[in-house]
């Protein structure tokens, strides 16, 4: 009985730092998207490489099937969001 439940722990536990690696990355490529529109909404250059680079990492824990996978961002995107009305 004690395997089972230690079992169930060590998967708790797991599952929660996933949950709570993809809470952190989520942040992280929400402040790079914030940076990145504000620099649009000032005409000014940016690129989406942050962004993206974050977007893999939270797309490889999807993998795991416990958080959900996120769009690859481009340009255009930012620049359409920035300009909406």
């Amino acid at each position: 009985m004690t395997n089972v439940h230690e079992a169930i722990t060590k998967h708790s536990t797991a599952q929660h730092e996933v949950v709570k690696t993809f809470v952190g990355l989520e942040q992280k490529r929400e402040q790079f998207i914030d940076e990145a529109v504000s620099l649009a909404k000032l005409n000014q250059e940016f690129t989406v490489d942050k962004i993206n680079k974050v977007t893999i990492e939270i797309n490889k824990l999807a993998q795991k099937g416990i958080v959900p996978l996120r769009k690859l961002v481009t340009v255009d995107m930012v620049k359409e969001y920035a300009f909406r009305k």
